[in-house]
């Protein structure tokens, strides 16, 4: 594809602490430009504090992260976003009555005009929402219409256009499959495809081993705050990718102590 080789954020050994509590132990993870790279875990395996240290909002209790080559030390979500890290979190930030361009720039609405004549440039808005949507492959009714009436998979799409638009390097998309049918799904998977061309690079954080492989180029599995290695696609089957996600090592352990009874 052509993109450079060196990493677009590379995370080396973190650990985070919560007092005496151990949520992520020395976890190494790595996203280049044009790489989907799934990251997956069940339910209390640390994937909440992993997106929230990469994405500002924990400093790390040890560790090394690296933008572009270069060591960072991230203080806030805003400093993320900065260098180019965006996150689209689970329960979107949208206000589901207003428009789908008014929720593509809130906070940064383009205007035409000067002092007191200054206004929302609607035409441009609009014009940049429908075209941006478009490049991601869902086509809008018109760009007037309230967010609410898009299903969850559409929103999940007009908040990952919005942060490729305004200038994402890295996007983490927070489990955006969880809570979808299998339509509404295939289009945000359709979409992570898309922004992967771009040049984008797609941390896409699941506990959906089949949603990962349909587009996953590593996989990588954190299980108790810990990451029990990484893979690149072909090099191992969505049933191992399971096995490692339920502990499969220890039911195997398990299995051995209790004589094959498990």
């Amino acid at each position: 594809m052509g993109f450079d080789t060196t990493p677009l954020v590379e995370m080396r050994a973190i650990e985070k602490h919560f007092g005496n509590i151990v949520a992520l132990s020395g976890v190494s993870f790595s996203v280049q430009a044009g790489e989907c790279h799934c990251l997956l875990g069940d339910n209390g395996a640390g994937k909440s504090t992993f997106i929230k240290t990469m994405s500002g909002v924990h400093a790390p209790s040890r560790g090394t992260m690296l933008v572009g080559g270069k060591e960072v030390v991230l203080q806030s979500p805003r400093e993320a976003m900065n260098v180019g890290i965006a996150t689209v979190f689970q329960d979107l930030a949208m206000i589901p009555l207003m428009s789908v361009t008014r929720n593509f720039f809130m906070g940064r609405e383009p205007t035409r005009g000067w002092g007191p004549f200054k206004r929302f440039d609607i035409q441009h808005a609009n014009a940049v929402t429908m075209e941006e949507m478009q490049r991601m492959g869902i086509r809008l009714r018109e760009p007037e219409q309230a967010v609410g009436t898009l299903s969850g998979g559409e929103r999940q799409c007009v908040a990952i256009a919005r942060a490729v638009y305004f200038g994402a390097k890295v996007l983490i998309l927070d489990e955006p499959t969880s809570a979808l049918g299998v339509r509404q799904t295939a289009n945000v998977l359709a979409t992570i495809e898309r922004v992967r061309q771009l040049g984008v690079g797609v941390i896409f954080i699941t506990h959906n081993v089949r949603h990962a492989m349909a587009v996953g180029n590593r996989f990588t599995v954190l299980n108790r705050g810990k990451t029990l290695g990484t893979a690149s696609r072909g090099e191992i089957t969505a049933e191992q990718l399971q096995d490692l996600m339920a502990g499969g090592q220890e039911m195997a352990t398990l299995e051995g102590s209790l004589g094959g009874t498990v």
